[in-house]
């Protein structure tokens, strides 16, 4: 859904950021301004800034900044829809209504989730009452506490076939409404609707903005078909979409970076009762791909927990080719094994909450149980059972979407089977009592010659064909303060700063971008940083101001570096006396040029990582194609370079 600006500023206009971020971080008044401890980061000192008068915030640790509704996206893993109505309803600011042609269907879903909420109270009274005395007795003897009952909000569905809908139709719902929903079991083969859960103990399904969606039950009696039964398919409930207790579970998760995926409802209510309160279930199917995605939205490794037995372990091999193929770079998942023949509300009613501690410790990565499954699967005693191993982990790493993921997981499994080859050949040598044996497939052939060399040396980079070796032992070595001052710096990079100190009302409007912009040079992204956190404790800055504050800081010497950049008639846009017009239209332009110039630096190192990894032709063309643009970007930075400068003793070169 597309929000309007007006809407989006009426609501920043009526919430402080010091008030959405206090609920989190512990704020002290600073000046103008608020600071305290990072909640992106853990840090001793303050280094975290908020600006009531700017309406951001900024964090020096982590380098995150932004709004109220990207606060709430960052620390409770919002979606940007889910944080604007949130923070819409804390302002009392009315939400846009939907269009006339979504009407109709509105008022349907609503309706449902009315009748939803009936349906969960109705369940809740019924556990209270004598007719629920035999789901209380269960719940007491898996040792759930009253309030534990109530923050879940447990229920009774009786043993009646028409208990609930008599009740639901008492408040206004219809048999269509109550089919709909999935509390009724109606159609043209069944003469009389009868309601679906009969008998069973009730754990509501909530969606992520807590509201009742679906339910499961559990059933009371031994003898019936299905021991846990959950609501059908609706309008409202996707089983594949959501998990048990993500709505409660995603503070938690974000405040603790970890979420632990279980596989049953009790075992969640169980493991939130001992303290763990960001485990989630899936809803009676293994783990699907929307699941997944769902998690990372709460932590970027979730925690996969299975019991120990060999069902335990199928479930994990599932969770493995589902999660494969989805990883990419920061985002990926770990595996926990229970002691076998126990689950997670067995382990912490036996043995505790430190049991099940000791298990999230021992946590496995993803690349290790796809290791250990695919050497368990077959023998690998031989070198076309081998053959058969390195063949089955191909195409399982073939299937990883993401290319820098894929060619790290190539990489390490190469080397696990190249181990794999050497060990055996050791184990065999002890065999024969050292006597020494033929050698592995996998084991690397000594002096093996390489008929590519000759072309990997002339692609490789300056420093990998001359090593920085000293040419003899008492060679003199550069203090690092001189290292420091003589440090290269981009010319674009100075010209990038000199602009902001010349021109810092540029902050005002770009802050987020000046942020995230990658500096090769260390000093320059220190200045950036430092003109950044001056800008966030003074609001009115101007150059002189500016110039003040950082020469008081550890940065003077870079400032002063920066302030003798080249100035070629194309670059008159970073003097203070050039207009406002022509400083807004040039710093896009050299900006687009700074991220240009970061993209290719990263393509150059991806192709050579290829091209030393893989050695084909294909991965020299690739690297070819980058120099060749790498070149190209700085003629046309340097076509201009018999242009007369302004300053002829300046040591710093053209920015370009």
């Amino acid at each position: 859904m597309r929000f309007s600006p007006n809407l989006l500023d009426e609501i920043r206009s009526r919430l402080l950021v010091s008030q959405v971020v206090g609920r989190k971080v512990a704020l002290k008044k600073s000046g103008r301004e608020f600071r305290g401890l990072s909640p992106f980061k853990a840090e001793k000192s303050p280094s975290f800034f908020v600006n009531d008068q700017k309406g951001f915030y900024h964090c020096f640790a982590s380098g995150e900044h932004g709004d109220i509704f990207t606060f709430l996206m960052k620390t409770e893993g919002l979606e940007f829809p889910e944080a604007v109505e949130r923070l819409a309803a804390e302002a009392g600011v009315a939400m846009p209504k939907p269009a006339e042609r979504n009407v109709e269907q509105e008022d349907q879903r609503e309706r449902l989730y009315r009748l939803l909420e009936a349906s969960a109270a109705f369940f809740e009274s019924n556990l209270r009452t004598g007719l629920g005395a035999e789901a209380r007795g269960y719940l007491e003897r898996r040792g759930l506490a009253q309030e534990t009952i109530q923050a879940f909000r447990l229920g009774f569905a009786p043993n009646s076939r028409t208990a609930l809908s008599a009740h639901l139709k008492g408040k206004g719902f219809s048999p269509a409404d109550m089919a709909t929903a999935g509390m009724l079991i109606a159609g043209d083969d069944i003469p009389e609707p009868y309601d679906r859960f009969r008998n069973r103990v009730m754990f509501p399904i909530l969606d992520l903005k807590g509201r009742v969606i679906a339910f499961g039950g559990r059933a009371l009696e031994k003898d019936v078909p299905a021991k846990y039964l959950n609501s059908p398919e609706t309008p409202l409930f996707h089983k594949g979409h959501i998990l048990f207790n993500a709505a409660r579970a995603r503070t938690a998760a974000h405040d603790k970076n970890r979420v632990i995926a279980v596989e049953g409802y009790m075992d969640v209510v169980a493991l939130s009762e001992a303290g763990f309160n960001e485990s989630v279930a899936p809803l009676g199917t293994a783990l699907t791909e929307d699941q997944l995605k769902l998690l990372w939205r709460f932590a970027p490794e979730p925690t996969l927990c299975f019991d120990g037995d060999g069902a335990g372990r199928k479930a994990a091999d599932r969770a493995v080719e589902i999660a494969l193929p989805l990883v990419k770079p920061g985002f990926s998942v770990s595996f926990a094994f229970l002691p076998d023949g126990l689950d997670p509300d067995d382990l912490v009613r036996q043995r505790g909450a430190g049991a099940m501690m000791e298990v999230l410790e021992k946590t496995r990565p993803l690349i290790d149980v796809l290791w250990d499954r695919e050497l368990k699967a077959q023998p690998t005693g031989t070198p076309e059972q081998r053959a058969a191993l390195e063949a089955r982990l191909k195409s399982l790493t073939e299937s990883i979407q993401d290319a820098t993921v894929r060619s790290h997981y190539a990489r390490e499994l190469r080397d696990r089977l190249y181990q794999l080859g050497r060990d055996r050949n050791s184990a065999a040598n002890r065999k024969t009592g050292g006597a020494p044996s033929f050698q592995s497939s996998y084991a690397r052939p000594m002096a093996a010659p390489d008929w590519r060399g000759r072309e990997r040396s002339r692609l490789a980079p300056a420093d990998k064909r001359f090593p920085n070796k000293s040419p003899y032992p008492g060679a003199l070595t550069a203090s690092p303060e001189l290292v420091s001052h003589f440090q290269s710096i981009s010319p674009r990079e100075a010209l990038i700063l000199k602009t902001l100190i010349n021109h810092p009302w540029l902050i005002d409007e770009h802050s987020e971008a000046v942020a995230v912009i990658e500096f090769a040079s260390p000093a320059i992204s220190a200045l950036r940083d430092e003109i950044l956190a001056v800008h966030a404790r003074q609001n009115s800055l101007d150059s002189a101001t500016l110039r003040t504050q950082l020469s008081k800081s550890g940065v003077a010497k870079v400032v002063d570096l920066v302030a003798r950049t080249i100035t070629h008639k194309s670059d008159r846009f970073a003097e203070p006396d050039a207009s406002a017009a022509d400083v807004e239209a040039a710093w896009h332009h050299i900006l687009a040029l700074q991220q240009r110039q970061a993209e290719l630096g990263l393509a150059l190192k991806s192709a050579e990582e290829a091209w030393y990894r893989d050695c084909t032709e294909d991965a020299e063309n690739r690297l070819l194609d980058i120099k060749r643009q790498i070149a190209r970007e700085t003629a046309l930075n340097q076509m201009d370079e018999f242009d007369q400068p302004d300053d002829n003793d300046s040591d710093v070169k053209r920015a370009g």
